[in-house]
């Protein structure tokens, strides 16, 4: 796993992983050069629409909290807080972004 986030091109994941972690990227550090050529490019790698809509949705609301987080500086939970409190709900939900399923 920490290949992956140190370096994704030289780990050894999917192409297609590969694929969605280079939009994923210019998405999130240069979203004025995105084009239709890289949506593409996901296409070509085999990628369907609908799993290009999930990976954007997490990534989307994953950027918003990361910039509000600095804006507004939010102090980081410890490590044991997303181990016992939020891995097991993202087990549980998923990334969905869906109110309804929510357990409130």
């Amino acid at each position: 796993m920490g290949q992956v986030l140190n370096d994704f091109e030289s780990s050894p994941i999917d192409n297609k992983l590969k694929a969605m972690l280079r939009f994923l990227e210019k998405t999130t550090l240069r979203p004025g050069d995105l084009s239709a050529e890289d949506a593409g490019r996901l296409r070509e790698a085999g990628l369907s629409d609908a799993a290009v809509e999930d990976a954007l949705g997490v990534t989307f609301v994953f950027n918003l909290i990361d910039r509000l987080a600095d804006a507004f500086g939010f102090e980081v939970p410890p490590d044991e807080f997303f181990a016992k409190k939020t891995a097991p709900l993202l087990v549980k939900l998923g990334y969905q972004i869906n109110l309804w399923r929510l357990p409130w």
